[in-house]
């Protein structure tokens, strides 16, 4: 989110921080409502740019990202026989130390209507008339954790974005004034660092790896009660931003029924080893068992980019487009006010192309069907996002496509996405 409201705020879909906003209402036919579930997701930079924060509207690194202490886990061990039925106290106890409360603040200027600067109002009312500008404070609280010894912490973009103070607390009661080393709106990733040495680090998993029903473990500030630690399983995986309710978004989430709170935005979701294999991020109001997580290989690959350049790049191509099947291929070709003509029963279907935008300079039409990327078969939006998410901006995709019936061989420089529209 964009702004820091105040405490006690709500609406359909929240961000776990004390962060929220509104998401707007769509009304899709039935047809394009299974669109709106998939598409968008290779444009990166939201539903205003019809393309890919949480909780509402409200990815070369340098050497030195190397020495992070982040590298990526290899594939899990299996899940050990837990037996122990204090397992989750000795993960808390490993884990606790390196999970710090994040409190930022910024000054917020209110510019009154310009007809009080007019002449004829300072002379009648005088002294009466506001100041052109008022001064207020906004304050907001989430979680993070430490990933290096030096004092690099992992947290939500949304927990410090727009902030003029970041204030890290430990949980051994020290504070220190944090400085937001980089941010990516696109994935809620951010990076705080703070002036401190031997810090208490955590261990990092494969987020790749997890299944539905594996233990999740969540630690962090929520409601403003710090160091709160709630239990569950990973729900499921896999789960688009659209699903989410966060269509501006290009994360794959993490779905757990761990307890998810206003304050746990940026903390970590473990496995049952101690091991962070998600950031807590969002929550969709009024609904229970429902918390979301960007997984930490996610997390991983933006934070190296922002620690070695500030800023994190994402492969681009810049349609929406959505997962065809014989039903929605039905439904499409009957529905008068679609624009479209499909033929194929499988495959991905293109919407829209945005204009200037790497897929549109390549030739790809709306109506197209995606059947292969990179000599690869794809049959949903999820997995061209993943494999374009893979590349690197500047890099060459090959699509084979299908267009009127024929077969057509595309070749796509992958652009980087567009920044959110604030």
């Amino acid at each position: 989110m964009k702004n820091l409201p105040q405490d006690g705020d709500s609406h359909i879909v929240n961000s776990c921080s004390h962060h929220t906003s509104h998401l707007p209402q769509y009304g899709f036919t039935q047809w394009k409502k299974a669109i709106a579930s998939l598409s968008l997701v290779l444009l990166g930079s939201g539903m205003t740019l019809a393309g890919g924060y949480l909780a509402g509207h409200k990815h070369q690194v340098a050497d030195s990202a190397a020495n992070l202490g982040m590298s990526k886990a290899n594939a899990a061990l299996p899940l050990p026989a837990i037996t122990d039925s204090n397992f989750i106290i000795q993960v808390v106890q490993k884990v606790g130390p390196a999970v710090v409360r994040i409190d930022s603040s910024r000054t917020v200027k209110t510019q009154l209507p310009e007809e009080f600067n007019d002449p004829f109002f300072r002379g009648f009312f005088g002294s009466q008339l506001p100041e052109l500008q008022e001064k207020r404070v906004e304050r907001g609280t989430g979680s993070g954790f430490i990933i290096s010894a030096d004092g690099r912490i992992l947290t939500n973009a949304h927990v410090v974005d727009g902030a003029d103070t970041v204030k890290v607390t430990l949980k051994d009661g020290r504070s220190f004034q944090g400085k937001v080393l980089g941010k990516d709106e696109l994935t809620d990733v951010a990076v705080v660092k703070i002036d401190a040495k031997q810090l208490p680090t955590v261990s990092l998993g494969n987020s790749d790896q997890l299944q539905p029903g594996e233990w999740a473990i969540a630690i962090g500030n929520p409601l403003g009660l710090d160091n709160t630690v709630t239990t569950g399983i990973i729900s499921a995986t896999g789960r688009s931003s659209n699903q989410v309710g966060v269509p501006d978004k290009r994360v794959q989430f993490l779905q757990t029924d761990a307890a998810i709170n206003p304050g746990n935005s940026g903390g970590p979701l473990l496995n049952s080893r101690g091991e962070v294999i998600g950031m807590n991020t969002a929550i969709i109001q009024g609904a229970q068992g429902l918390g979301f997580a960007i997984p930490i290989n996610t997390a991983q690959r933006i934070s190296q980019q922002l620690i070695a350049t500030g800023k994190a790049q994402h492969p681009y191509l810049g349609i929406q487009m959505v997962g065809l099947t014989p039903e929605l291929k039905q439904k499409i070709n009957s529905d008068p006010n679609s624009g479209l003509t499909v033929s194929e029963a499988e495959g991905v279907l293109v919407i829209k192309v945005m204009p200037n935008s790497p897929a549109g300079k390549a030739g790809i039409r709306a109506g197209d069907v995606i059947q292969k990327l990179n000599g690869q078969p794809v049959t949903d939006a999820p997995s061209v996002q993943k494999a374009v998410d893979a590349g690197q901006v500047g890099a060459d995709l090959s699509l084979e496509l299908r267009r009127n019936g024929q077969s057509l061989n595309l070749a796509v420089k992958a652009g980087n996405a567009p920044a959110p529209i604030q």
